[in-house]
């Protein structure tokens, strides 16, 4: 079972993470090191456990000398940082139009039945928490589903399941494609293709 997220009323970077935020600054020129409240906001959010509570975007306005405010403007804007705690797995199923053509609304109800969660809810032992996201670009190997940093793609009902109980289980998983697809390759080789109707150019 995980342990039960962490309040953080105050947060620290570690260690390590001042020592990568100092390699991080020095990227930017004098004066435009507020840029870096992405990559800080990433470190933050990594170190917490998958969520950036309100001291950690605190601390980073402070270490970058902008506002609060400036700070809440980014953190809500982009969909990445999550303001609410999340399980160990953090699940996005792609619900934009090539993904839910090819199935991801099946993917939602097997969430439901196998997990016991809907959108936006955390299953009780912290391990899975479900979220519906907007395209994360993997549209020809549709439907596909983000899970913490890796990309699983060309899923059914069947193969989303057993990815979830792997999960469980603790067992290794391989991102990407499954049912074998090299990147966003067609699934036959090219001389296997039928061709097309009325034969191909040149043909006599």
């Amino acid at each position: 079972m995980s342990n039960p997220p962490k309040d953080f009323k105050i947060f620290e970077f570690s260690k390590e993470n001042k020592a990568k935020i100092e390699l991080i600054l020095k990227r930017y020129p004098e004066g435009r090191q507020a840029s870096a409240i992405l990559p800080l906001f990433d470190l933050a959010q990594r170190q917490c456990g998958g969520w950036l509570p309100p001291s950690a975007i605190e601390k980073v306005t402070e270490i970058l000398g902008v506002s609060l405010v400036r700070g809440y403007e980014v953190a809500t804007f982009y969909t990445m940082f999550n303001l609410t705690p999340v399980g160990q797995y953090h699940v996005q199923i792609c619900g934009t139009t090539p993904c839910m053509l090819r199935g991801s609304e099946d993917l939602k109800r097997v969430c439901k039945k196998h997990l016991g969660i809907a959108e936006g809810e955390t299953t009780e032992d912290g391990l899975f928490t479900v979220n519906e996201v907007e395209c994360i670009g993997a549209c020809v190997n549709a439907p596909a589903v983000q899970i913490n940093d890796d990309y699983f793609e060309d899923l059914t009902k069947e193969t989303f399941l057993n990815l979830l109980e792997d999960l469980k289980g603790g067992k290794d998983i391989k991102p990407g494609s499954a049912v074998g697809r090299q990147g966003s390759a067609p699934l036959e080789p090219p001389h296997e293709r039928h061709p097309r109707e009325g034969g191909e150019p040149g043909d006599a």
